[in-house]
């Protein structure tokens, strides 16, 4: 019989990062009929009285106890257990709601909860990165339509992070500056790519812009991590979140599909001023009915292809309502 490798971590030496290898993940329910583990009538969820909820993952690709590997490592083949933390963010009881859908005081719970799971995951001495996201849409790959996020609490620090962690550090050394804070004082002075703003954070496709509407929402001060925003920061942030969420939706009439990503500083204990958060989105579809793949070029030589102008993608967004 074919052996079946679990849970657990390999190391590429080619591309010098971390493979999760999870054969579990394989046995999560795809599209239930009649039936939903995030509504309040199923048995992991509370009947009533919560806005916004924790759930660990019972399909997860890194586990707090993880099993031994299934291989037995050497110095080119390395491979180590999948420790970490899986969680699924519950946005909201309505199982025909979306992030859109929500209010403004609505999504700021949601945006408490994944600062307290990212401050109680971070205290973990082995979790080293918290990465919070969500994947919304079927042709994203969703498995479940009830509205939700997840957390990954990594063993290590994500390689995308680091390439960004590295480009920020460079130029904070040479410049004294934020990477990220200069990128703002750009967008504001071209202000074609600017899609809205507030007092606090400000959201434009940007000048490098690598999916047809895949804008960044930073906040405007330079704050390293979720937990560092102000009471009213948050508010902000919810805010924001809610106008460029209903312009996705509007622009071609439809609940659209994307892929959000927080990225902050990593939680291994050492500083990261040069650092500055906040969030991307990744969108498949590049206009109405057509859909971006990332194919040859983008898979194999690591090369994006723009087959527009960020400009003009950010006039059609910023003109799409927000309500």
């Amino acid at each position: 019989m074919e052996k079946c490798f679990e849970m657990e971590l390999r190391w590429d030496p080619i591309l010098s990062e971390w493979i999760i290898v999870s054969g579990e993940r394989r046995k999560r329910p795809l599209l239930p009929q009649n039936f939903c583990p995030f509504c309040p009538s199923s048995e992991e969820v509370p009947r009533k009285k919560w806005r916004t909820l924790s759930l660990p993952n019972r399909f997860p690709a890194l586990r707090e106890d993880p099993p031994l590997p299934d291989v037995k490592p050497d110095r080119l083949y390395r491979c180590k257990p999948a420790k970490g933390v899986c969680e699924v963010i519950v946005y909201t009881p309505r199982h025909d709601a979306s992030l859109a859908d929500l209010t403004v005081e609505e999504i700021k719970s949601v945006i408490d909860l994944w600062s307290e799971r990212f401050k109680e995951l971070g205290r973990r001495d082995y979790i080293k990165y918290v990465f919070i996201f969500e994947n919304k849409g079927r042709i994203i790959g969703v498995t479940l339509d009830h509205p939700h996020g997840q957390i990954y609490a990594f063993p290590f620090i994500p390689p995308l992070i680091k390439r960004e962690l590295a480009s920020s550090r460079r130029y904070w050394k040479r410049n004294r500056k934020c990477l990220f804070c200069k990128i703002i004082e750009k967008e504001k002075e071209d202000s074609l790519r600017i899609i809205c703003e507030n007092e606090g954070f400000i959201c434009f496709l940007p000048f490098f812009a690598r999916w047809p509407y895949g804008v960044h929402i930073y906040p405007k001060r330079h704050v390293e991590a979720i937990i560092d925003l102000s009471e009213d920061e948050v508010f902000m942030f919810a805010s924001i979140l809610k106008r460029v969420l209903k312009k996705f939706d509007n622009l071609f009439d439809m609940s659209f599909p994307y892929m959000m990503v927080l990225h902050q500083r990593p939680t291994d204990g050492k500083d990261y001023p040069y650092y500055h958060f906040h969030v991307e989105f990744y969108t498949p579809y590049r206009e109405k009915g057509k859909v971006k793949y990332f194919a040859s070029v983008e898979m194999g030589a690591g090369t994006v292809t723009f087959d527009y102008s960020p400009e003009l993608k950010a006039r059609e967004l910023r003109e799409a309502p927000e309500t």
